[in-house]
């Protein structure tokens, strides 16, 4: 079992930074794909990174990237994503998630993760 708990939500004014982290206990992540999600009010989840532990390949939707940096500390069993120039259509809840992952390709479905975090609020308005 792999419990993940996640911090460093909160709210900024367009073109902020926020940084959030996901912490693991249970098992280490070293042959899991971490992943974030995130929904916002009446949308549906999307995917919006993921790196896989094994190799530290890294993914992510069209949307963000060159603005959001996923990495892992390996030390401290967790994961973070780094969100530069943050946009009002980035609010949303941030879910981090875990899965050991066979195929890298479909690393935006989230239904075969299996394991959840709380999630985090991220609000970007002035």
């Amino acid at each position: 079992q792999v419990q993940l708990v996640e911090s460093g939500g909160g709210w900024v004014q367009p073109g902020g930074s926020l940084r959030l982290s996901c912490a693991a206990s249970g098992s280490t992540l070293d042959d899991y794909a971490i992943g974030y999600f995130r929904q916002a009010p009446g949308k549906e989840r999307e995917e919006v990174a993921c790196i896989f532990n094994d190799d530290g390949s890294t993914f992510y939707r069209d949307s963000v990237k060159g603005r959001f940096t996923i990495s892992r500390n390996n030390a401290k069993n967790s994961v973070s994503l780094q969100m530069n120039s943050l946009a009002p259509e980035d609010t949303a809840v941030y879910y981090c998630a875990a899965v050991k992952l066979t195929d890298l390709s479909s690393w935006y479905v989230h239904e075969q993760y299996n394991y959840w975090g709380q999630g985090t609020q991220v609000t970007v308005s002035s």
